[in-house]
């Protein structure tokens, strides 16, 4: 865990969307200290006119460039989250050029026993995930 969606207009390569994935893997796997091979990972393309994404007054600039990451995830720290916030967005500018105001992130919730990983089994709670 966590389950991550990300959303992004339609056009990328398949080489940059490889590279978005794993800067964000790295980001999640440092900031929220993520299990090995704890990887789900799930893109949407969208062509332009099936994103509205607007700024809620905060003056950003929003470009194609945008990418918004959902995340359904165990309960984390504050701090753990902030991280993720800032690390992501840093590596992203940095190894992608993409603008921190074109990165949006939403975090939801949830507990253990709304997740199974396969075989119909909830692995967290019958002790085969602790």
């Amino acid at each position: 865990m966590p389950l991550m969606r990300i959303d992004m207009i339609r056009g990328r390569s398949q080489s940059e969307i490889k590279q978005i994935l794993d800067i964000a893997y790295h980001a999640a796997s440092t900031a929220l200290h993520l299990r090995p091979r704890d990887r789900y990972q799930i893109v949407t393309q969208h062509d332009p006119d099936e994103m509205i994404i607007e700024d809620v007054g905060l003056g950003f600039e929003r470009t194609s460039a945008f990418l918004m990451f959902s995340l359904t995830s165990s309960p984390r720290k504050v701090e753990d989250k902030q991280q993720f916030y800032q690390l992501l967005v840093h590596d992203l500018h940095q190894q992608l050029g993409i603008a921190p105001a074109d990165v949006m992130i939403n975090i939801t919730t949830n507990s253990y026993e709304d997740w199974s990983f396969g075989d119909g089994q909830a692995q967290f709670l019958n002790g085969d995930l602790a």
